[in-house]
């Protein structure tokens, strides 16, 4: 059957890696983003991706955190490319099983925006599509991912289905994705299990930043803060009063 033509080459991707190996170190992260980088690139998205550990991104609960005595914080320049992205993949390696540090911070610098409202009322990052790609060698991919995909909607990204990806290799110390043995090959590249649910994912989320462009978003009704405050209860019925 042939493959069908779409249009996603007015959408805006950005991803975040979360390594702990500062540039020109490799990352294994950064393969496996590459995979999903390059579908999308090949569609006609715009993509953009951040090493969070060579950025002077502040740690702290503020938008700015320069307000609050840091003297150099780029979350606010970064945050004003995030307005415009349709798609966001948080993702990072796994250490002690959990997300890394690096992934955690720039989590928290999005919580920290996480009040922003739209030109429509609605919560800031209401309308745009979020993801997450997990490395590493040892236990914890899905319990990484669901710590992102968790914190992702709750700050009111959509959350299409198959929306994480990881590749996780023998338990313990040794090579991790994209290591090459001495037989020449290189580890994971032949995970079909990785390599599927990675462009799984990535489609899933094109097709849903797809939807919800056409759709101008979620309608703004039901879930806009200033219509709250002014009094509306869209159906609500406070127990107490029946």
């Amino acid at each position: 059957m042939a493959a069908k033509t779409y249009d996603f080459s007015d959408l805006r991707a950005m991803f975040f890696n979360g390594t702990l190996e500062r540039s020109p170190e490799p990352s294994h992260t950064d393969r496996l983003i590459a995979i999903s980088q390059g579908i999308m690139e090949r569609q006609g998205i715009q993509t953009e991706l951040i090493r969070t550990i060579d950025t002077d991104i502040a740690t702290g609960m503020w938008p700015d955190m320069r307000q609050r005595g840091w003297d150099k914080d780029d979350w606010p320049a970064v945050y004003e490319r995030v307005k415009a992205a349709h798609i966001v993949v948080i993702a990072g390696p796994i250490w002690l099983g959990d997300n890394s540090s690096q992934t955690k911070k720039i989590i928290e610098r999005f919580y920290s925006v996480g009040h922003d409202l739209n030109e429509r009322g609605q919560y800031m990052f209401m309308g745009k599509v979020g993801g997450c790609i997990v490395s590493g060698n040892e236990d914890g991919v899905k319990h990484c991912a669901m710590n992102i995909l968790y914190s992702l909607q709750h700050l009111s990204f959509t959350i299409p289905p198959t929306a994480d990806a990881g590749w996780i290799g023998e338990i313990g110390p040794g090579p991790s994705y994209g290591d090459v043995l001495p037989d020449g090959s290189k580890v994971g590249f032949d995970s079909d299990f990785t390599n599927r649910n990675l462009t799984f994912m990535t489609w899933n989320l094109m097709h849903m930043a797809r939807l919800l462009k056409d759709t101008d978003g979620l309608p703004a009704y039901g879930n806009v803060r200033r219509g709250w405050d002014a009094g509306e209860r869209y159906d609500f019925m406070n127990p107490e009063y029946r």
